[in-house]
């Protein structure tokens, strides 16, 4: 019986290791901020609509991506990714180590407070974020289909960890009312206050420096060990990036193992611009919109509520890309209807933010396990989603992952400016305070 997947002997289990560490480190930077959002909030002058500026400032990060490929492009000078790569993680690892230092420093800007420290940090940290998806992912290309498929779960990661870490930290434990004062006639006065958290934001953010300092290990070793070299798939490189991979190599083996080939699978022009344009849309609303929104959707229906939602939302992220060593996840077909589910599933969460803070079965427990259960499998559909687009593009060659990423980051930037827009120029979406007693 043909060994698969998770338990193949064709891969190395330290390879798997190196590169789940390589994928923390693309997004908790940027996931460790949201994640924080219920302190931050409480220090910024921003409010509830910090969310939206900081995924704008995310969006700014995209002039990495935008100046690699101009470089690649439009320049005679050929880049080594694995120094661009070591220069994006030290950005990083620097960025997360000042943001836990100087997180709630505040400026006046245009006559109003803004928290500029944290904005400027996190357009640094979102460098390697943004980076990620057009040098990081293909430069994992080069290896066997599998690692590519376990980076995943390390940038899944990236989110469950720093909200593991939340969790202990305390952050959205249940509102108490607590009385402050009476009143003149005697009557007591109540107010609804939040537990204080075992420990603050600086030191959460000191965890994610660690985190990123192990990412940098993780791909230091993987770029250096012989051992990672050992596990490349069998490929013609033209340049960096550039390369195709070679049916013909016996020493690639592919036909035994049923999984690489699933991934050897070709496709139409047809198919591959429709796949492209799939991924940029669902990037729009998954990285652009949904973080901005899912406050808006989940508060009015209490905090606990919204704090259960961000949490399992981004445990489903990892758990979609596990299973996907298991799950064949390349047919056109299968990816198209999982997309229809999805976006049956978007529309549900923007109808919950739209109508805050009177969103449909509004108080009732009914609303909030819909909402709850909503959120989780719509992320952890995307998560596969994307997974699936990337698998079927890394089978097309090296800059096919890099048109991925591209399209990813730049879908991901035209759906956090209209977001921004509509959140702080609109009345679209209006917060939800739970205040009484």
């Amino acid at each position: 019986m043909k060994e698969r997947g998770l338990i193949s002997m064709k891969r190395s289990l330290i390879v798997d290791l190196l590169a789940i560490f390589f994928g923390i480190g693309t997004w908790i930077g940027i996931n460790g901020t949201f994640i924080q959002l219920p302190l931050l909030v409480e220090v910024a002058p921003e409010g509830w609509s910090l969310p939206s500026y900081l995924s704008v400032m995310v969006q700014i990060g995209n002039l990495g991506p935008i100046a690699y490929t101009l470089i690649e492009k439009c320049s005679n000078y050929k880049i080594k990714d694995g120094k661009i790569i070591y220069i994006m993680l030290f950005i990083g690892t620097v960025s997360s180590l000042l943001t836990s230092f100087f997180y709630n420093e505040t400026a006046i800007i245009f006559g109003k407070e803004h928290s500029l420290s944290l904005f400027i940090l996190t357009i640094f940290t979102a460098l390697t974020a943004c980076t990620s998806s057009v040098l990081f992912m293909p430069y994992m290309g080069r290896f066997k289909e599998i690692y590519l498929i376990t980076y995943f779960v390390g940038e899944g990661l990236s989110g469950l960890l720093p909200s593991v870490v939340a969790l202990i930290q305390g952050i959205g434990g249940a509102s108490v009312c607590v009385q402050v004062n009476t009143t003149e006639e005697g009557q007591p006065i109540y107010e609804k206050q939040t537990p204080a958290p075992r420990f603050g934001t600086m030191e959460f953010f000191i965890f994610v420096f660690v985190m990123m300092v192990c990412s940098c290990i993780g791909f230091t070793l993987l770029d250096r060990l012989k051992l990672a070299k050992r596990q490349y798939a069998a490929m013609h490189v033209s340049n960096g990036m550039d390369y195709s991979y070679d049916e013909n190599d016996k020493t690639r083996r592919s036909q035994e193992d049923d999984l690489e080939q699933i991934f050897r699978t070709q496709i139409t022009s047809k198919q591959y611009w429709l796949l492209l344009t799939l991924i940029g849309i669902v990037t729009l609303f998954s990285n652009g919109m949904l973080n901005s929104i899912q406050s808006y959707s989940c508060l009015p229906y209490g905090s606990q509520t919204y704090h259960l939602s961000a949490t399992l939302s981004v445990i489903a992220n990892p758990v979609a890309c596990f299973l996907a060593l298991f799950l064949p996840h390349t047919s056109l077909k299968s990816i198209l209807t999982l997309s229809g589910i999805a976006a049956c599933l978007t529309s549900y969460v923007f109808v919950t933010a739209a109508m805050s803070p009177l969103p449909p079965l509004h108080g009732t427990d009914a609303g909030a396990a819909i909402v709850i259960v909503t959120w989780t499998l719509l992320v952890g559909l995307v998560s596969y989603i994307k997974l699936s687009i990337t698998s079927v593009m890394r089978a097309q060659g090296g800059k096919s992952l890099v048109w991925t990423g591209g399209i990813t980051q730049f879908g991901s930037a035209i759906g956090s400016i209209l977001i921004f827009v509509l959140i702080n120029f609109t009345n679209s979406f209006e917060a939800s305070y739970d205040s009484d007693c």
